[in-house]
């Protein structure tokens, strides 16, 4: 008894008989007929109930199907891992990042990966770091590039680059006027200074809703905002303050601001590529990863 057999048997189940199953299947009824009886005559038991109207699976029949269905999903995945095998050097990679790592990774990391894998097509999903996990998970993207924790037991992580939270404040703003540039503050330092917030997904949103919490503060929240480039420059431009990793304070922002650590926080979101636990991708996915930690490793070396 081969795949092919099983696939037929559950075909006959489904359609509730040979004549319709055959039809599907675009063979013979004579043919399908003559795979049930050998099936039937190697395994010495009946699987359907012939007499009744649709055919019904015997209990034979039905233990036959549960094993059925484990077989073609196996034989599917097989089949699936092999074309990703004979598919290393071209393909279709589904990335999920935040807009704002795009930006700075992709227009350094995309030329490296076309030279290696030129008929490799990458299919972008960009989204707020806390909603990228989620999509790993339902298999909307193969590999998250995100501020995560790395909690989940249902996917793997790989380190990419480590990041420090702490408060990006314009020139004008009263905390920049009270503390040089990278001092290490809490948020009980903050006075009267108004926030830019990235609104909920984000990663940073998840830790400054947090830190709030814990320090009992409620900020006067100027304007929420899906874009961090957008948040940056309100930020610096209106003499305002915002949460986020030290990797947006730039050189372009600490022209117009401050950039000030946050002490007594460990921060255990970091950037990491994730992808759901024990499934294989093709080997451009992990090149894909090494290209983007290098240049990442480049562009903070200068």
């Amino acid at each position: 008894m081969n795949s092919k057999q099983v696939f037929y048997i559950r075909s006959i189940a489904q359609h509730g008989g040979i004549t319709a199953a055959a039809k599907a299947l675009y063979i013979s009824q004579p043919a399908l007929s003559q795979t049930l009886r050998q099936v039937e005559s190697e395994l010495g038991v009946q699987l359907f109930d012939r007499e009744a109207q649709p055919m019904r699976p015997t209990y034979a029949g039905e233990r036959f199907l549960e094993y059925a269905d484990t077989v073609i999903a196996a034989d599917e995945r097989l089949e699936r891992q092999m074309r990703e095998i004979r598919e290393e050097s071209g393909g279709h990679l589904r990335l999920g990042i935040s807009v704002q790592r795009a930006m700075q990774i992709l227009p350094e990391a995309m030329p490296w990966f076309v030279m290696q894998y030129p008929n490799v097509s990458i299919e972008l999903t960009e989204a707020g770091s806390a909603s990228l996990e989620e999509l790993v998970l339902r298999g909307q993207v193969d590999l998250a590039l995100a501020a995560l924790e790395s909690t989940s037991v249902k996917l793997d992580y790989v380190l990419i680059e480590q990041e420090t939270i702490g408060i990006l404040a314009g020139s004008g703003s009263d905390l920049a006027s009270r503390f040089p540039d990278g001092t290490s503050l809490t948020l009980s330092d903050v006075r009267g200074d108004s926030f830019v917030s990235l609104r909920h997904g984000h990663s940073v949103r998840v830790v400054q809703d947090a830190l709030f919490r814990r320090s009992g503060i409620e900020p006067h929240i100027l304007l929420e905002t899906d874009s961090l480039e957008v948040a940056k420059r309100v930020t610096l431009g209106s003499a305002a303050c915002m949460l986020c990793s030290d990797i947006y304070a730039d050189e372009a922002a600490r022209r117009h601001g401050s950039f000030y650590p946050l002490r007594d926080f460990v921060n255990n979101r970091h950037f990491y590529a994730c992808r759901r636990k024990n499934e294989r991708l093709p080997r451009y996915a992990d090149s894909f990863v090494q290209i983007v930690t290098h240049v990442l490793k480049k562009q903070k070396s200068g």
